[in-house]
Order: structure tokens, then sequence, then C-alpha cells
């Protein structure tokens, strides 16, 4: 079975959506259907087939994350090389042509979230980054050509 990283807060907020659907979701739609089964003929009751149609929904999303969380292992950057960019480090990097910098916190794929600068360590970025110390240029190969970056900062939250 393939283990998926994950930091605490990643595991922590799948599992607090998982509780979510399971304790609240799922009983709100239990009565949505009876309340719609009440209005008598289902073959054109669109209420009940939107709450049927939602039901769905919340059960592939428990299974789905139910799957995640028993193959996530929560690696913890108290154990990590300080020193060097690891899974968890937030990453400060400058392109070296244009002088820009952009922060980045190196995370599993099921925590990416790229308006918070939360990309995954199997991303082209994050591969390019994992291992690299402040000080270090690195050439990170995107879509449109290559980029040469310079780390300037690297921290660990815990």
């Amino acid at each position: 079975m393939n283990q998926t990283p994950m930091t605490r807060e990643g595991y922590t907020r799948l599992q607090e959506e998982l509780d979510r659907l399971k304790k609240v979701e799922r009983a709100k739609n239990i009565q949505d259907i009876a309340e719609a089964r009440a209005h008598g003929d289902l073959s054109e009751n669109a209420e009940y087939h939107a709450a049927k149609e939602k039901q769905s929904f919340i059960e592939g999303r428990i299974k789905e994350l139910e799957a995640k969380l028993s193959t996530a292992i929560v690696v913890s950057a108290a154990h990590q090389d300080r020193e060097r960019v690891t899974f968890g480090a937030t990453v400060s990097i400058r392109n070296g042509s244009t002088g820009e910098e952009k922060v980045y916190t190196i995370v599993g794929q099921e925590e990416v979230d790229l308006k918070r600068g939360r990309i995954s360590v199997a991303s082209p970025v994050g591969k390019a980054l994992v291992g690299r110390k402040v000080g270090e240029s690195v050439l990170i190969r995107i879509p449109a050509g290559e980029i040469e970056y310079e780390v300037c900062n690297i921290v660990y939250d815990e």
C-alpha cells in the first residue's frame, strides 16, 4: 500500500471534514430525503432527486476521505534536517533574473493550495527545491522554460 505524506495540519483538516460529513451532513441529508419523500410521487419530485444526488456525493466523499486517511503518514518537521529544504518546510526563493521573491510550503498532494503558496513535494518546483540549502541556486523547469532561483530562507513551523 502506498503511503501518502501529509502534514499534521493537512491530516487534521481531512479528519475534520470526514467527521463533519458523517455526523452533520449525512444526518441532514437523510432528513432531507425523508421530507422530500413525504411530498408524494417520487418520479417527478425534484427535491427528492436532488437529495439523492447529494447523498451520493456525500457517501463518495466519505469513502474518498477514508481511503486518503488510511494511507496517510504524518511527516513531522521536528525530525527534518533544518539546514535543507524537506517536506513541511516553508521556503523563500528569489528569481535570479527579476529579483521577484516567492514563498512556498512543501506539502503532500492532498494539501496543495496555490493561493496559500502550498505546493506538492512531487511537483516540479517541489522536487527541484528538496535537498537545497540557503544560498544555493536551483534551476526549475516549468512549461514556459527554465528559471533560476536562489533559496533565501528555510523555516519549519514545528
